[in-house]
């Protein structure tokens, strides 16, 4: 999916934009609660910023608050598909905990406002994770679309497209190299070895012959483009011409 929503993509600024910041105020929540040292297991909690909290409630939101923060530093699709997941849950969460208001099941010392936030922070949470992915009326070129249907992505760098050819043109050779390495290769990875070769030298002298044309050399000096070392020989190096026989 990373291919299909880049870093730079706007869905992906949101869905990480989204995580970070509710992220951080769930960071922020558990961290004054724990701080109030209330007690881990507590029907009856303290108000931390309008809200009801034990110790363990600080805690989850501890918890839970790292996770969002996390999936935002990751990536837009593991930050969408986070932030939907946990809002899914804090929706259920607010549904049980109705249920369980002053009874001695209640392990997080939810009152009616925690209720009502757990609700509607689901409902927020699930838009952030949800949106542009699964409503209704998306267009052709929504990523999440053209991921589903198995379509190539919209816009791929260059570059990337580029690596990824190589990288199968080269796969095939790669086993082959290996294989000769081992001393088990079959007649036909020989062969395109071979050919490989021949392929490379070729290249590397077209690649010389170039280079003396960009250089200006006389036709003379051309000649030792068949020479790939000749760049780096010295004068003394050179070979001196042959005499011509009498």
């Amino acid at each position: 999916m990373d291919r299909y929503l880049p870093p730079d993509h706007p869905l992906s600024r949101f869905y990480r934009m989204a995580a970070a910041v509710f992220g951080a105020c769930l960071m922020a929540f558990g961290v004054l609660g724990v701080a109030n040292r209330v007690p881990l297991f507590t029907t009856s909690g303290i108000d931390i910023l309008g809200l009801s909290s034990n110790g363990l409630l600080a805690v989850v939101s501890i918890v839970v608050g790292a996770i969002l923060v996390c999936a935002a530093a990751w990536g837009g699709p593991v930050a969408s598909t986070t932030t939907a997941v946990i809002g899914v849950l804090f929706f259920l969460s607010g549904l049980i905990n109705l249920g369980l208001l002053n009874t001695p099941w209640n392990l997080f010392a939810f009152k009616l406002q925690n209720v009502v936030f757990s609700l509607v922070a689901g409902l927020v949470l699930m838009f952030f994770g949800f949106y542009g992915r699964v409503s209704g009326g998306l267009p052709p070129d929504n990523p999440f679309v053209r991921y589903r249907h198995h379509e190539p992505p919209d816009e791929v760098p260059e570059q990337r497209l580029a690596d990824e050819q190589r990288i199968d043109e080269l796969t095939p050779l790669a086993r082959d190299e290996v294989a000769m390495a081992e001393g088990h290769p079959t007649r036909e990875q020989a062969r395109r070895l071979r050919a490989e070769a021949v392929r490379h030298m070729e290249e590397e002298r077209r690649r010389a012959y170039a280079h003396y044309l960009d250089t200006g050399a006389s036709p003379e000096q051309q000649v030792s483009a068949q020479n790939l070392w000749a760049d780096f020989e010295t004068p003394d190096q050179a070979r001196p011409a042959r005499e011509p026989e009498s």
